[in-house]
């Protein structure tokens, strides 16, 4: 057997814009569908063969689910590469319109939030409101009743939009207890085994990213659900140092500014390539080889980019 095939491959996961982050705190943020794409294509490049995208208003930066805008990225970004492109339907809008980007561009992969959690960036707020330029963003920053609401009634509907349309659904698991969420939709078969899981760490009312969580929540997933494949984003100053933990364990990683805006200690990631590229490097220490577009469809089961409806 030769050396190439004894290595193990990993996933990385490149999450390029997300909504949380606003313009005020970096201007290296995509905002734009070519700002986006060009992010996306660059993540690859360096490594990511997956890309997470989020769509924002082109002329201020508003997250926003306009399924017209979400074309002209994934499509664009289809174009350049044969990234695997996983969809947002934890985005800006309404349960509804979250969910239509499934049907719409019928993608390889697409997200399927496991629970609801609750949040406030008032903290940013505090600091930066004196610099902020645009009205939706002062309001969206300044927010205390947001609810990212994510009910068993979504879960249902979110999961047969993704069967119907033969789209892999990554299930985000936010905190400890949404591992039962998990199991509950495993029972009712909802989704097949083995499931795909993005375990998301940091999140203000989620679980902490810190390695003794990473340790006790992998192990109790294994306990209640068995079988699965894993990744894990780390929101914050912890991104790398937690991506590096996953990797050791035996994980796949998703780095990006949608969960980070930095790249080293006090200097803002002009891209999200940088941080691929962090822990690309991370990876090869470890004798980790970065898994191709293509060799990641043949490990999750994807149906193949000539099946997208983009």
């Amino acid at each position: 057997m030769t050396e190439e095939k004894l290595l193990r491959k990993v996933i990385i996961t490149a999450a390029v814009t997300g909504q949380g982050a606003t313009p005020v705190m970096s201007e290296y943020l995509p905002l734009t569908p070519k700002q986006i794409a060009d992010d996306a294509v660059l993540a690859y490049q360096a490594g990511a063969s997956i890309v997470h995208i989020h769509a924002r208003k082109p002329e201020n930066g508003e997250p926003t689910p306009d399924l017209a805008i979400f074309r002209e990225i994934v499509t664009d970004i289809k174009k350049r590469c044969n990234v695997v492109i996983n969809i947002t339907t934890g985005g800006a809008g309404t349960p509804e319109e979250r969910i239509k980007v499934v049907p719409e561009f019928k993608p390889e992969m697409a997200t399927l939030n496991c629970g609801s959690v609750s949040g406030t960036a008032i903290p940013v707020y505090e600091k930066m409101k004196d610099k902020i330029k645009y009205e939706w963003e002062k309001k969206f920053l300044a927010r205390e009743s947001f609810i990212f609401e994510n009910t068993y009634k979504m879960m249902r509907e979110y999961s047969q939009a993704c069967r119907e349309n033969n789209t892999r659904p990554e299930l985000e698991i936010w905190d400890i207890g949404q591992i039962s969420a998990v199991k509950y939709m495993i029972d009712r078969g909802y989704v097949d085994c083995p499931v795909h899981l993005q375990f998301v760490m940091g999140a203000l009312s989620g679980m902490p990213a810190t390695i003794s969580t990473l340790v006790f929540v992998y192990e109790r997933t294994r306990e209640t659900i068995g079988n699965f494949t894993w990744s894990v984003a780390a929101i914050g100053r912890e991104q790398i140092a937690i991506g590096a933990a996953t990797l050791a364990m035996g994980g796949h990683v998703r780095v990006g500014l949608e969960d980070s805006l930095y790249s080293g200690y006090g200097r803002l990631a002009r891209s999200s390539a940088e941080q691929v590229e962090r822990i690309v490097k991370i990876a090869n220490e470890l004798s980790i080889k970065p898994a191709t577009p293509d060799e990641v469809r043949e490990m999750l089961k994807l149906k193949g980019i000539e099946q997208v409806n983009y």
